[in-house]
């Protein structure tokens, strides 16, 4: 049996049925630390928040989510188990840190001029991997990695090179954030290179670029991608769901069901104060909920002929295969 680590504990990969490979129960931007006098961190009303989440997935016939929030955004694995427990979702939660840009830069920054940053990252991982996660005995089922938008930097490179280290050792899982869609064939190029397993790589955000090449270039490595951004469209950077549709119908046509994983990428639960959505904004993230492709992508994707059996690989036996 091939297991892969859950916040409840180890699962057999091959019963994780309908997955969703990239959505956040709780995610805060480095920073709601020092802005917890007005948001909340009250524990039994974050859990029925998570709960509530999880039931709509499971509304939905969902039966695993991975949650790749990284350490400095807001991971709770301690809340996550709560919502396991009491609603019977397998949750996946992640070691691994976000791009320099947007994540908690200066600890690491500051280590890497001592130069000991990215050997404490890897022990890092391999501690988590190995042991569990702030003493809960959690174990991450996945590495979360991240680039910036057209560059992946000297500081993200560290996390790329101590992530694939620890997946030779270990044969975790690596998931990546791509900003705004740009990096995808360099990253995994680049984890290649370094000896990642490719059948082991997700690359994420890929649904941030409607040019099918950068697609392709990607799977040409052997490894996965996530068109994982449904319902979040409009901004910069997010195409139109309906924009991303015509780039998957292409990838289904040309036979890639098999390497493409589909998600929202939601975030369900803010840490910190809840952010206040200007009107203007609204409707462009109406329907990003974490039930949106069920409701509304997999009816569109049947009308243009596309069949159960791909629907199914892409959601249920893709993950399996991954996670074995």
């Amino acid at each position: 049996m091939a297991a892969v680590e859950t916040v409840r504990g180890p699962l057999d990969a091959m019963k994780l049925g309908k997955t969703l490979i990239h959505e956040h129960f709780y995610f805060g931007y480095p920073g709601f630390q020092g802005d917890m006098t007005l948001g909340t961190s009250d524990f039994e009303m974050k859990k029925r928040q998570g709960v509530e989440v999880a039931r709509l997935m499971q509304a939905q016939g969902v039966e695993t989510v991975v949650d790749p929030t990284p350490n400095e955004c807001g991971r709770d694995v301690k809340l996550l188990k709560a919502v396991s427990e009491e609603t019977g979702l397998n949750i996946i939660c992640a070691t691994g840190y976000y791009y320099e840009g947007e994540g908690a830069t200066p600890y690491f920054k500051f280590r890497q001029q001592l130069g000991s940053a990215e050997e404490e990252i890897y022990e890092l991982f391999m501690e988590e991997i190995t042991n569990g996660i702030e003493g809960t005995g959690v174990k991450p089922g996945i590495i979360k990695l991240a680039s910036s938008k057209d560059e992946i930097t000297e500081y993200e490179r560290m996390f790329f090179r101590a992530a694939v280290r620890a997946q030779k050792e270990t044969g975790i899982v690596l998931l990546t954030h791509t900003q705004e869609g740009t990096m995808g064939p360099e990253q995994a190029s680049f984890l290649v290179e370094q000896g990642a397993d490719p059948s082991k790589v997700v690359i994420g955000h890929m649904c941030g670029t409607t040019d099918i090449t950068q697609h392709l270039k990607t799977l040409n490595e052997g490894v996965y991608i996530a068109m994982d951004r449904f319902g979040l469209q409009g901004m910069v950077g997010t195409p139109s769901d309906e924009a991303r549709m015509t780039v998957l119908m292409g990838l289904l046509g040309q036979g890639f069901d098999n390497k493409v994983f589909l998600s929202h990428d939601t975030v369900n639960v803010w840490w910190g104060r809840d952010p206040v959505i200007p009107e203007a904004l609204q409707p462009m993230i109406q329907h990003w909920t974490p039930d949106h492709i069920f409701r509304r992508i997999l009816p569109e994707l049947k009308e243009r002929g596309v069949p159960e059996k791909k629907i199914s690989q892409m959601l249920e036996k893709n993950a399996g295969i991954l996670f074995s």
